[in-house]
């Protein structure tokens, strides 16, 4: 993946342009006096660098990531299950976008799949992979992933990643096509993905990695931490 920056506030067009904007308009921070939004998730402005595109078949496929902080009202969320590092207005996350020809676009969604479950297993954290069902899933996207870790202190599952392909859907609405070998215009696929939710990975590995001497450091993790515990 190549990683971009991003911004962190976009206009109405990009959230209505990858399928934010109406349907979670309450959930999103709107800054009235600019009619900007703060980003809900770095999928928006990443995707939205190729409206109104028109890619050739030998520019997929396309791989982006961005890291960037996350911006969310969390309107109607209350009691225990939502304190804490479990959920927040504000959190960092890194996301992995991919545009890809529409034949290619579900071999694809199976190697993000591999992408996050590679993180996980790398950490050390008990997890387990969730295909939603239809009344799960979101009204944009076609077949979604949830990635879940478990809360040893909560006694139950949080979800960490959720990695979803948007077919055209998200296309559609941004324009974003490819000239085909016949030379006619064709909507790509999009796909996008958690690599992760940083807030409740930590809180795993807080939880998963404690010892009478204190918190472990995930293999992993030593080359960037320098230090392999926590007192």
């Amino acid at each position: 993946y190549d990683e971009i920056q991003v911004p962190h506030l976009i206009n109405e067009a990009s959230g209505i342009g990858t399928g934010q904007l109406p349907d979670k308009d309450g959930q999103m921070y709107y800054i009235g006096n600019d009619d900007l939004y703060l980003i809900p998730t770095a999928e928006v402005p990443v995707t939205n660098i190729y409206r109104d595109v028109l890619l050739k078949e030998t520019d997929f496929p396309i791989q982006k990531t961005g890291y960037t902080p996350c911006f969310r009202r969390e309107a109607g969320s209350y009691g225990a299950h939502v304190r804490g590092l479990n959920r927040l207005h504000q959190f960092d996350k890194v996301e992995i976008v991919r545009i890809e020809h529409p034949d290619n676009s579900y071999t694809a969604l199976n190697g993000m799949v591999e992408h996050v479950k590679g993180i996980l297993e790398e950490l050390k954290l008990p997890y387990r992979i969730l295909r939603l069902c239809s009344g799960d899933t979101s009204f944009a996207s076609a077949l979604t992933f949830d990635f879940e870790v478990f809360s040893t202190a909560q006694d139950r599952w949080l979800e960490v990643s959720s990695v979803s392909n948007f077919e055209t859907f998200q296309a559609n609405r941004l324009k974003l096509r490819f000239k085909n070998k016949d030379g006619k215009s064709q909507l790509a696929h999009t796909l996008n993905g958690s690599a992760l939710a940083l807030p409740r990975i930590l809180a795993g590995i807080l939880e998963n990695y404690q010892t009478d001497e204190g918190i472990q450091v995930p293999e992993a993790l030593i080359p960037y931490t320098g230090f392999d515990m926590i007192s």
